[in-house]
């Protein structure tokens, strides 16, 4: 079984980190992008990327910008907007030399990649959310939204132990100490990081995110799989329920005892549904 490979791209002044795994075996295996959620890393999805690759599904994970082990770059120079997110996000995907690929995306910040792929229809086969906002009715949780806030907010996301308390409350899980040690490394080595983290969620522009996904995602003409931990303590199933009957090519899979972060713990249960899908025909 091949191994995931950790490689950084250059990208005009941003660095992505990506974690890549190709299939063996398999002639031309399609590709699909894998996009965390606020504050997580890449290494949310290592427990999917296997599974993928048995079925002849090239994975490609990055570190989000401000992210992980991704550039971290000032404020003057990258303005962690949405939009600032998605050119970086087509920029990457451009120097992938992908021409269609599969989009799966998870939680507050995932939803960038649904605005990359109302902008860019003609790259994106297929979508695949997973608990993220997807209506004009949610809103930013407490445990998140306490990061951007005046003196709070600065000494917060400075704190190591910021994004694992954020990851497990989101879980309603124990995360293992050898996962946890990664996502709290960064914040280890210097205050970008957290200065990343903090302009994130200052500059999210949620309502304004949720409005353009609101009207564009009904209109979306590629199939759609929303898989929904239905545990989640901030996103209700009732905003998955309304979406998906809003779709031209939508589907609804729930997880029952999965939570936020359906793909850390869950993965087994996610791909039997995620598979099939990703492997359909359109």
């Amino acid at each position: 079984m091949a191994k995931i490979t950790k490689t950084s791209i250059q990208v005009g002044s941003l660095e992505w980190f990506t974690r890549q795994l190709v299939p063996e075996g398999w002639e031309n295996p399609q590709t699909a992008i894998l996009l965390h959620g606020l504050p997580s890393q890449s290494l949310t999805w290592t427990g999917l990327m296997r599974p993928l690759a048995e079925q002849g599904i090239r994975t490609i994970a990055p570190d989000w910008i401000g992210f992980g082990n991704s550039s971290k770059p000032e404020k003057r120079d990258f303005a962690y907007t949405p939009d600032a997110f998605v050119t970086a996000l087509a920029e990457l995907v451009d120097s992938l030399e992908l021409d269609r690929f599969s989009l799966v995306i998870q939680g507050f910040l995932g939803t960038v990649g649904i605005q990359y792929a109302l902008r860019y229809p003609g790259r994106v086969d297929k979508l695949v959310i997973l608990n993220a906002p997807l209506t004009t009715a949610a809103k930013l949780p407490w445990a998140i939204k306490q990061l951007g806030l005046p003196v709070a907010g600065e000494m917060l996301t400075q704190d190591p132990l910021t994004a694992e308390r954020t990851l497990e409350a989101g879980c309603k899980c124990v995360i293992e100490d050898k996962y946890l040690e990664v996502y709290r490394k960064p914040y280890l080595k210097s205050s970008m990081p957290g200065r990343s983290h903090l302009a994130t969620i200052r500059n999210l522009r949620l309502t304004e995110s949720l409005a353009e996904i609101s009207i564009g995602l009904p209109k979306l003409d590629i199939p759609i799989q929303i898989l929904w931990g239905t545990n989640d303590p901030w996103l209700d199933l009732a905003q998955a329920q309304a979406c998906v009957k809003s779709l031209k090519h939508g589907e609804l899979v729930t997880l029952p005892t999965a939570a936020h972060y359906p793909q850390e713990h869950w993965y087994a249960e996610i791909k039997e549904s995620l598979i099939p899908f990703l492997r359909r025909q359109n």
